[in-house]
């Protein structure tokens, strides 16, 4: 007992003396003009002891020694390192770092800083992201960057994005932009997909998304870069800052925007004013959008340790995700697990960066939302079950009855040592392993309420991305000169294979569902329940280099070269190779600039080539399928059964080449008033030819349907205009504020293709089997609608069309182009505003100059449908004179103005002063409340449920482009956050 008092008396006295040795200093931080700087770094050098200014640029620390040094930091000034030298009190002024332009952007294996970029990048950084509830990282960086545009799908939780780069550069579905994580190449993403492939990824887990839009910037990836590169980078740990970081936040969605169908009154007077109609009036009266959409909860939890030492950082994080959809039944959870470790050996020559990622995902679908329900039904009986009179088909059985489920887990591995051999030369080893696993249930349980026997339909799906990579980087000085040389190989091997299988009639009432004991089923004949499946096993052997050349800081030069050899192609032309050159003139380093009221001046011009390989697997190579089908078989005897036999699916092709794009770029970057007005102006070109495409031969007796092929002189031409501005002011009075945006121009045509049109866009419905809704024309824009003008109702009751060919009727060939889902403006601007503890975002973008074709009013509101008493909006009756019996056409009749422009993202927050409280100024770092709106309003003359939407409806393999086809709606959301970090 007195040896523990004698060591809790030791202790207690080394406390003391420790306090007594530390010297307790003050001071403030302002820039050059004076102005405070709150939230400024001040750091004891040489130890993880620091601290941050409030909100009037006030710090107080205490120090172990009255000589310590102070090393003072603050985003986009010189860090400066002020020796106390006994003071206890000290005034200290940061100077602007000329660098936001020295801050380093991610160019493809490798880094730059700002001003010595040659190529068209953008970078967009975590402070600059939309907020909200936040799936994947397109939405993070919707309406940042000029000449990206990117397009939701749908609404739905985890829905996938359309990301378009600076135009639309091929007719293929399935080629999107190449996403690489910490320099992981990940693949060519397919965009417009109901799912997006960057789901994965904690969005709270990204540090920074760099954008590479034009050739020079993309070449070093060669033929996965024709429709540009989206790098992402994620967080790691800082070098003498350790803490714990805890997010959170809960957000409310509900429908954004109702489709203004008849409420149960209008229902009655509209269908018994139709002559021939059928009123089926069941006496009540139920809003179905009302009833089958809820306000959704989504609910975000991240925890995140970070730190380090000089030779060690460290990144780990977990994120749980928990989001309802505003239709019921449609759910997204997300379980995230990310680790980065970097560590440095061997005095700094050896660092290991260490990356590893893994998550898994439960998503529920459904998209059932009634709006064409008889709305004199009332939904639940007096005592509460689902009202179904006379086997009526209530929406609310098809909620209980119908499911559709699926889990994918994913896990991600990247390794990569470099080693400094010698001054300025850098060996690097890149190797990442990607390994996913998914499975689908989509089940019926057998009821007697809608006389359902019971389905299942099960999917599985595995898929492995192996890559290995070793480049060398040697940088040197020569005088004024700067080079910086890379070499490297690559090896990339990707694997997939899927399969489904079916089975119907399972028992009812045995409350077990389908999909957990496929056994019950009874009904597996081979005719209608065939299994089904695909396996692809695809290499890309790479060797790339680039040089950089700087002179005098003001004169950059840029030249890639890569070459890439592919498994898809035939060895007549395995590899393709593709190089770029680009150059660039700081304007503002020269001596004639000095005085001028310019703060950076850089002309930037570049020219590239890259490629495109997203085709199927082995298309190069004969492909045969076995059938006993009457067309490939025969009986042997008079009544015996047909054997299996073989036919030619696809012709061997081993001519097939790389699709090419070509793209010349001019920029300039720009800073006016002291950095204040900073700007970017960009004009681009790109053309894309030898383009990729499954065609029908000309001969009509062949064996195959179809072949693969390059189509001769056709091209695709983008040219377009990017503009981006942005101002930003810091007051003496704690006021900071900023505002910009940008803009992009953009023409899009197809040149020289010898089909008469190229037809993608199913649509469907009753008598619309093989209709389609969007044609590729020479001389028009991808995404063209192609379809009959509608010139209104005839004397017979009937849609009448123009006779465009002017041949006296009206056929399929009196289809024309008459619009373009493809914007020619795509613009975005903000406003940003901070006071003290107080900050305040806005965020809108728009886009102008497309149409939408409105597949789901062709489908569900025309008069037809009216008289049978299913609800329709006002548009069925738009024609008094017009009759039941007249079917509803792909026609300009549902062809609508896609331009609008909304309220993407608005964003309150407020953070507390910690070092002000005194009960938690040791412990707690930082303390954040914020609270934000997502899609607040949308300007727009479409009266669909949203003018940004884009279902996916393509036709063999051909991409459609701006269908609303029974979309998901999009929600309106309001979040509240609470950021804590110790």
């Amino acid at each position: 007992m007195k040896k523990l008092k004698f060591l809790m008396f030791a202790f207690m006295i080394g406390i003391s003396t420790t306090s007594w040795a530390q010297t307790t200093v003050s001071g403030t931080v302002s820039d050059e003009q004076n102005v405070p700087l709150p939230g400024a770094t001040v750091l004891e050098k040489g130890t993880k002891n620091g601290t941050t200014t409030d909100f009037d640029g006030n710090f107080t620390i205490q120090v172990a020694d009255a000589n310590a040094t102070l090393a003072v930091s603050f985003l986009g000034y010189a860090t400066s390192e002020i020796p106390l030298n006994g003071q206890s009190n000290v005034s200290i002024s940061l100077q602007e770092d000329s660098s936001l332009l020295d801050e380093v952007v991610v160019v493809g294996y490798g880094t730059q800083k700002i001003k010595d970029v040659t190529g068209a990048v953008k970078r967009v950084t975590s402070e600059d992201f939309n907020k909200g509830v936040v799936n994947n990282a397109g939405q993070l960086i919707q309406g940042k960057a000029a000449g990206v545009n990117v397009t939701s799908s749908s609404g739905e939780p985890g829905s996938g994005q359309r990301i378009v780069i600076r135009g639309q550069g091929t007719i293929r579905s399935g080629s999107g932009p190449l996403f690489v994580l910490d320099g992981f190449p990940l693949g060519l993403a397919g965009t417009g997909s109901g799912e997006s492939p960057l789901n994965f990824i904690n969005p709270d887990d990204i540090e920074s998304i760099d954008v590479l839009k034009d050739a020079s910037a993309t070449a070093i990836y060669g033929s996965r870069g024709a429709n540009g590169v989206v790098i992402i980078t994620t967080k790691s740990g800082k070098s003498g800052v350790s803490k714990i970081s805890l997010s959170t936040d809960v957000g409310v969605s509900t429908l954004a925007r109702k489709l203004d169908v008849f409420s149960a009154d209008e229902f009655r007077r509209e269908v018994a004013a139709i002559p021939g109609s059928e009123l089926i009036d069941g006496g009540g009266s139920t809003d179905w959008q009302e009833e089958l959409t809820r306000a959704a909860i989504t609910q975000n939890y991240n925890l995140v340790l970070s730190g380090g030492t000089d030779k060690l950082n460290y990144y780990a994080s977990l994120g749980l995700q928990d989001q309802e959809g505003i239709v019921y039944n449609s759910d997204l959870k997300r379980t995230s697990a990310r680790i980065n470790v970097t560590q440095k050996l061997l005095d700094n020559r050896l660092r290991i960066d260490y990356n590893l990622n893994t998550t898994l995902t439960d998503q529920s679908r459904n998209n059932n939302l009634g709006y064409s329900t008889n709305p004199t039904f009332d939904a639940y009986t007096a005592d509460g079950e689902i009202n179904n009179p006379l086997n009526w088909n209530n929406p609310l059985l098809s909620n209980k009855y119908n499911g559709d489920f699926s889990e994918s887990r994913r896990i991600l591995i990247n390794i990569a040592p470099s080693f400094e051999i010698l001054d300025g030369l850098v060996y690097k080893l890149n190797y990442g392993y990607e390994n996913r696993s998914s499975d689908r249930d989509q089940q019926t349980i057998a009821n007697s309420d809608r006389n359902d026997l019971g389905f299942l339909r099960q999917s599985f799906g595995k898929y492995e991305n192996n890559l290995i990579e070793n480049y060398l980087t040697y940088t040197f000085d020569v005088g004024e000169h700067n080079l910086s040389i890379l070499g490297g190989h690559s090896y990339q091997k990707t694997f997939a294979r899927n399969s489904s299988w079916s089975i119907d009639e399972f028992p009812s009432d045995t409350g077990i569902d389908p999909r957990n004991n496929p056994g019950l089923g009874g009904d597996t004949n081979i005719t209608d329940h065939r299994p089904t499946g695909s396996t692809y096993e695809d290499e890309l052997q790479s060797y790339f280099g680039r040089a950089n050349w700087s002179f005098m800081d003001r004169y950059l030069f840029t030249a890639t070269v890569r070459a890439d050899g592919s498994s898809k192609f035939g060895k007549n032309n395995k590899y393709g190779v593709f190089s770029s050159f680009a150059g660039s003139w700081r304007i503002i380093e020269e001596d004639f600039m000095e005085g001028s009221i310019f703060s950076d001046l850089k002309l930037r011009a570049g020219w590239g080539q890259t490629g495109n390989q997203e085709i199927p697997g082995k298309i190069t190579k004969a492909s045969f399928r076995v059938s006993n089908s009457s067309n490939v078989s025969y009986p042997i005897d008079q009544n015996g059964a047909y054997p299996v036999g073989s036919e030619y699916t696809r012709f061997a092709n081993p001519d097939i080449q790389w699709e090419v794009s070509t793209q010349s770029n001019v920029g300039v970057d720009f800073g006016l008033f002291d950095g204040s007005l900073t700007g970017t102006v960009d004009y681009f070109h790109k053309v894309s030819d030898n383009i990729l495409l499954e065609v029908v031969p000309v001969d009509p007796i062949v064996p195959a349907p179809t072949y693969w092929t390059n189509v001769p002189d056709m091209t695709i031409t983008n040219k377009g205009l990017e503009v981006a501005l942005d101002y930003s002011k810091r007051n003496p009075d704690g006021l900071s504020y900023g505002f910009g945006g940008n803009a992009t121009f953009i023409d899009n045509l197809v040149e020289d293709s010898p089909f008469t049109i190229v037809t993608t866009g199913s649509a469907s419905g009753q008598g619309l089997t093989d209709a389609t809704i969007n044609g590729f024309v020479s001389g028009e824009a991808i995404g063209a609608f192609y379809m009959q003008t509608f010139t209104g109702i005839g004397p017979d009751g009937l849609s009448q069309f123009a006779d465009n060919d002017g041949d006296g009727e009206i056929t399929e060939k009196d289809r024309t182009i008459v619009g373009s889902a493809l914007p020619d403006l795509t613009y975005n601007f903000y406003a940003n505003l901070k006071y003290k503890n107080f900050d305040f975002t806005l965020n809108f973008n728009g886009v102008s100059g497309n149409e939408i074709y409105d597949h789901t009013a062709m489908g569900s509101f025309y008069k037809t449908l009216l008289s049978k008493s299913n609800n329709t909006t006002a548009a069925a009756i738009e024609y008094p004179e017009e009759s039941i019996i007249n079917s509803a056409a792909v026609s300009t009749r549902y062809l609508k103005d896609g331009s609008y422009l909304r309220l993407n993202n608005m964003t309150l927050g407020y953070s507390f002063d910690t070092k002000s409280m005194s009960w938690a100024s040791n412990w707690l770092q930082e303390f954040r409340l914020s609270f934000t709106g997502q899609n607040l309003f949308v300007i727009t003359d479409y009266d669909g449920y949203d003018p940004e939407v884009n279902t996916d409806s393509s036709t063999n393999g051909i991409q459609s482009f701006g269908i609303d086809k029974f979309a998901y709606p999009k929600a309106r959301t309001f979040v509240f956050g609470v950021n804590v970090s110790f």
